[in-house]
């Protein structure tokens, strides 16, 4: 066999100068190379891995962050629940309050209105008794005077009058022999209303001034009941064209006529139409 030939390589030209020589490698050298060669690279893999992990980190988190954003919009969607429903309490509480004040008042209206009702009905019954008292004295007073009329008309002395019809007729009677005067009103001339509306003044009843207007007053009373203190009034009821007061025993009061003046005298002669009651 032929021996493989072996390449010469020709030497630098400054091989032979032993400064210019390239210093050879020894083993443990080119091994230590290795070895720091070896560390360098684990130390990069190593660098590698943990820049890899951290480079990992922002997805790992960035895959957890939908985890959180959930749990954080349910915590948001449950404490807007939670203040929605406290709102809507102290919506519903405020409406209560608002109606149990509004009833509070409506109930204190109520009351006071039962108070005027019941204050009212009170004054009201004082007065339906105070009246009934008033006409019962009123009637006994009628009596008397109509039994003392009765008794001077025999004796032919004037009995005294007391009490609220008393007043009208002694009115009347001190008025008798005045003129009358159409349209008078007093004090020594009169007409037939004026004398009748002033003999009830001074008791407190304040009648219409003309005849037709005080036929109306009062209540109405048939001539074969009237007593003392009547007014008795001649032609239709709301037209009638003269008044007087009865004063009993069948006579009356009025100012009659321009020629008569203020006399007492006789229903028989000259009858009445009708007669009211204003006392």
């Amino acid at each position: 066999m032929e021996e493989p030939l072996i390449p010469v390589v020709p030497m630098s030209h400054t091989a032979h100068i032993r400064s210019h020589r390239k210093p050879r490698r020894s083993a443990s050298t080119i091994a230590m190379r290795a070895g720091v060669a070896g560390g360098v690279l684990s130390t990069l893999a190593v660098a590698g891995a943990s820049g890899a992990a951290n480079a990992a980190e922002p997805v790992t988190q960035t895959l957890e962050l939908p985890t959180l954003t959930g749990d954080v919009a349910a915590q948001v969607a449950q404490s807007a629940a939670a203040t929605q429903q406290a709102a809507a309490n102290y919506e519903l509480q405020a409406e209560r309050d608002a109606a149990a004040s509004a009833a509070a008042k409506e109930a204190k209206k109520d009351l006071a209105e039962a108070k005027q009702k019941a204050e009212a009905k009170k004054k009201a019954e004082e007065a339906r008794r105070a009246a009934a008292e008033a006409a019962a004295t009123r009637s006994s007073e009628r009596t008397t005077l109509s039994a003392s009329a009765s008794a001077s008309a025999s004796t032919g002395v004037s009995a005294p009058a007391s009490g609220s019809v008393g007043t009208v007729i002694a009115f009347l009677k001190a008025q008798v022999g005045d003129a009358y005067v159409m349209g008078a009103t007093g004090p020594n001339a009169w007409d037939c209303s004026s004398l009748v509306q002033a003999a009830f003044r001074q008791v407190g009843v304040d009648l219409p001034r003309v005849s037709q207007d005080q036929s109306m007053q009062g209540t109405d009373i048939p001539l074969s009941s009237i007593q003392v203190g009547d007014i008795l009034y001649w032609g239709g009821k709301g037209s009638a064209y003269h008044v007087g007061v009865y004063i009993g025993n069948g006579q009356y009061l009025d100012a009659a006529n321009p020629s008569k003046g203020v006399v007492i005298q006789d229903l028989s002669g000259y009858p009445a139409s009708g007669a009211v009651r204003v006392l």
